[in-house]
């Protein structure tokens, strides 16, 4: 049997992935501190360590051939202090094991050289500390793909998805947990912005560890959703809602700056602003020539699940329903 060890299973990407290798035939084992709290997924195998402790790592991969290493600190605490260390965790148990790795990439590592279409090779030059952190990790892997590690690498844009809690999506442009009143959005008008939807990101990085004849150290881009100039994710959430003229405002930018010295979250924030103020848009030529195409949720398909999932779709009284109705069929 197929053994896949994921570091940060209760998170979004780490949890959709680990979903979709044991719905496939994976015995998938989630690294966790807290296991009791966690391990409400009776599909995967919860085991208490911590990703910082590289005897945890290596005692819960062991016989493993795959380690998604998923795993990021809570609200970006000690980003600088932690990440690192984990990985390197990671790529030692991983050269022990003879394993893949797979890391979920960003565009972090990317600086304006590289805008607006990165392909998979563009040049690393990030301007930001989290790129800077990114670009070593992204370096790291390469180093340990040369020994007996191997590595896949899937960079993609904001992730949105019925399990993604903590998104942009989920957290600021609406609010999980209640019907929106609003939607928030942080983009500058007509500036573009890429999605993607964490089922098709499962996806596509299921059919790559698949694929025979992967490199020792592959990386891709995906496409995901490109929207062109802001207009149409808010589209995609009125038509979900059924609201089309649900009021759109704009993200408290200068709030959110006088707040971040004090407030650790924001600080994190307030460095990738820029990814808001200038389209980014990855490349996905090599995946498409490697898999044929990419699998891809149509956009208001996705939203409507991401919004239920995160218990936006709240039941609407009846008269007002059935008043649209009435309406629909005059």
């Amino acid at each position: 049997m197929n053994i896949a060890l994921v570091l940060g299973a209760t998170g979004g990407i780490g949890g959709e992935f680990a979903s979709k290798l044991a719905s496939t035939g994976w015995q998938v084992r989630a690294l966790h501190r807290d296991p009791d709290r966690a391990g409400k997924d009776g599909c995967f195998q919860w085991i208490k360590g911590d990703a910082m402790a590289a005897a945890d790592v290596a005692k819960a991969a062991k016989g493993a051939s795959l380690i998604v290493h998923a795993v990021n600190p809570p609200g970006y605490r000690d980003w600088e202090k932690v990440v690192l260390p984990m990985l390197d965790n990671t790529i030692a148990t991983a050269e022990a094991n003879g394993a893949r790795i797979v890391l979920p990439g960003t565009v972090y590592n990317y600086g304006p050289d590289a805008f607006p279409d990165i392909t998979d090779d563009a040049p690393q030059n990030p301007l930001t500390r989290k790129g800077g952190i990114r670009q070593e990790m992204e370096r790291r892997l390469k180093e340990a793909a040369r020994g007996r590690a191997r590595v896949l690498i899937v960079r993609a844009g904001d992730f949105f998805g019925p399990t993604a809690a903590n998104s942009w999506f989920s957290q600021g442009l609406v609010k999980a947990g209640s019907r929106p009143k609003a939607i928030t959005y942080p983009g500058k008008r007509g500036v573009g912005h890429q999605w993607t939807y964490l089922p098709d990101m499962a996806e596509v990085l299921l059919r790559l560890i698949e694929h025979e004849g992967l490199d020792d150290f592959a990386t891709f881009n995906m496409g995901g959703h490109w929207d062109g100039d802001g207009t149409a994710m808010i589209g995609a959430i009125r038509r979900a809602l059924d609201e089309p003229f649900l009021p759109v405002k704009k993200t408290p930018w200068l709030m959110m700056r006088l707040a971040s010295p004090f407030v650790p979250f924001l600080k994190e924030v307030m460095e990738m602003r820029y990814l808001w103020k200038v389209p980014v848009r990855l490349d996905n030529a090599r995946l498409v020539a490697t898999l044929g195409s990419e699998p891809h949720t149509p956009l208001d398909e996705a939203v409507r699940a991401t919004l239920k999932g995160i218990g936006c779709l709240g039941d609407e009284p009846a008269a007002r329903s059935a008043g649209r109705a009435s309406l629909s069929r005059v």
